[in-house]
């Protein structure tokens, strides 16, 4: 052995020991030299605080027909803005920067229980509501470093026939410091809506921070030949707050990125999307009864550009279809957008806990631009969630799609019914640090395959070099097609879930699954820990 091989192995021997606990699989020294961990996505650092504050000023009275923005003018912090119910208020509406850091709230001069109880407002509650309209958009804007402002128990649309480019605008995309942005925003149950004939582009534009749009419903954000979004925000820090909204859009139903930042190095980050449902209305899709005659450009229910530390949680997404787009569900696609943002990265999310059903495609990874420069997409975690109806009438029925060299990835404990492959890679790159583990779907023809290669290993091997795939059940599979520690019941009745047909899927006493997944529970979802998005689903049965 010559003095540098000795060194090499020295070195080694070090970085292994300097690894944290975290970082490192629970398997030999030697393996792990051979196959690093992947790493875990950071959750968001800061988060939005929603919780009502005490009325510490005056509280001032605007008639039906008043002058809600000779209010707004006049207000400092700690007022309150008090409106008539179900009485309209014409603007456009300023919100101006204002010293001292107390709260404005703007709302109706009722009880906010009145609106009604549960997730979100609905549109039953807006006779109950002031509602602030203009002739052209934007119906609120707030201004340059505007902070501090709570708009509750609102109804905000534009003029009968009007369609406008963003409902609410909150910070200006050309702002080139984070000084300038406007910060402390709330939306707190209040409904949002496009024109019901000619929609609207954009409900509202969040590029600001320390912002959050809770209880709310968002809907008939929709456009012929553009996307269209209920919340989209690209040129904002963060932290941003989107929790117990039902969001409406037939582009992107959420999004971050979509446009090049005016400020420089800008990643919107710390970003929670919690509790919410993400729909849109078969109203929109041609083809089927339901149809409404107007083809609005449908695209996806989620899609993350440029954002970092990304929480999705315990949301239901559903009905997606291709049309503008392919049809997946949800992606995590990486874009310098006009190209002039080489910064941009999706990094550090984690996607936990949804129920996922009636959509094209469900999960779309890309690790680079393939248009212009940019960052890697990394660091991204898929975990515990329930897909369902995915394909057949909705359209192709990919499960998981990594393109272009995605890093860290981690697809573990999710159940899933769709009608195509179960992870499919491709383009240029393969993928580092894979792994796909304790999953519960079905095999179907291809179960996992890349561009150009047979299914099972020699896919595995090209896009997914030193993968950990291990306590996986691939329904219907070849077990001689994939690495050992896999399962492979010939149908879905080999299984033993509780009761498929009834949506429990939950494995039975006597499955032969049970106990089976690598940290001794059971492969797939945890049920319980994505009931409440499944009784979302259910309320909406009703």
């Amino acid at each position: 052995m010559t003095f540098r091989s000795l060194a090499v192995i020295l070195a080694l021997a070090v970085a292994c020991v300097a690894m944290s606990a975290t970082d490192r699989p629970s398997t030999s020294w030697f393996k792990d030299l051979q196959a690093p961990a992947a790493r875990s996505p950071e959750y968001p650092r800061s988060r939005v605080e929603t919780a009502a504050v005490a009325v510490t000023g005056r509280t001032i009275r605007v008639k039906a027909n008043g002058d809600l923005q000779a209010a707004i003018d006049d207000a400092q912090p700690g007022d309150v803005i008090s409106l008539e119910p179900g009485a309209t208020y014409r603007g456009p509406f300023r919100l101006p920067r204002k010293d001292g850091a107390g709260w404005i709230q703007i709302g109706p001069n009722v009880p906010l229980a009145s609106l009604g109880a549960g997730q979100y407002v609905s549109p039953a509650a807006a006779s109950r509501m002031p509602k602030l309209v203009a002739p052209a958009g934007p119906v609120v804007t707030a201004e340059r470093a505007a902070h501090h402002y709570r708009l509750i128990g609102l109804e905000i649309a534009p003029a009968e026939g009007v369609f406008v480019r963003d409902l609410v605008q909150l910070g200006s995309a050309e702002s080139s410091a984070v000084a300038d942005l406007p910060h402390h925003i709330i939306i707190d149950r209040c409904y949002l809506h496009g024109d019901q004939r000619r929609g609207a582009r954009r409900g509202i534009a969040l590029n600001s921070r320390d912002t959050a749009i809770v209880h709310s419903y968002l809907s008939d954000f929709k456009e012929v030949g553009a996307d269209s979004q209920a919340i989209a925000g690209w040129n904002g820090t963060g932290p941003f707050t989107i929790a117990d909204n039902y969001l409406e859009a037939a582009g992107e139903n959420v999004m971050f990125g979509g446009a090049d930042p005016a400020i420089r190095g800008l990643v919107p980050a710390d970003i929670e999307v919690l509790r919410n449902h993400l729909a849109k209305p078969l109203a929109w899709r041609s083809g089927v009864a339901e149809f409404g005659g107007v083809a609005w450009a449908v695209k996806n229910l989620l899609e993350l550009k440029n954002a970092r530390r990304v929480l999705v949680e315990g949301n239901l997404l559903e009905y997606n279809w291709p049309h503008a787009q392919n049809g997946f569900a949800v992606l995590f696609t990486v874009r310098n957008q006009d190209g002039a943002s080489p910064w941009s990265t999706v990094e550090d999310v984690t996607f936990q806990n949804n129920l996922v059903r009636h959509v094209a495609s469900a999960v779309n990874i890309l690790g680079t631009d393939d248009v212009h420069a940019s960052r890697p997409a990394q660091r991204i975690v898929i975990r515990n969630n329930l897909f369902v109806d995915v394909g057949g009438r909705w359209g192709a029925g990919r499960l998981f799609q990594l393109l272009d060299g995605v890093s860290d990835v981690r697809i573990v404990h999710n159940t899933a019914f769709q009608t195509d492959m179960a992870l499919f890679g491709g383009d240029r790159r393969p993928h580092q640090l894979f792994v796909f583990e304790d999953n519960l779907v079905l095999h179907n023809q291809y179960g996992v395959i890349g561009s150009g290669t047979a299914p099972g290993r020699p896919s595995l091997d090209r896009y997914f070099p030193h993968a950990v795939v291990r306590r996986n059940v691939f329904v219907g599979g070849d077990a001689a097609a994939y690495p050992a520690d896999n399962f492979f019941p010939p149908s879905v009745d080999g299984v033993g879930f509780v009761d498929r047909q009834r949506g429990n899927f939950r494995l039975s006493a006597k499955s032969p699954f049970r106990r089976a997944a690598s940290d001794g529970r059971d492969p797939g979802a945890d049920v319980q820990s994505v009931a409440p998005a499944m009784a979302r689903a259910q309320d909406r049965a009703r």
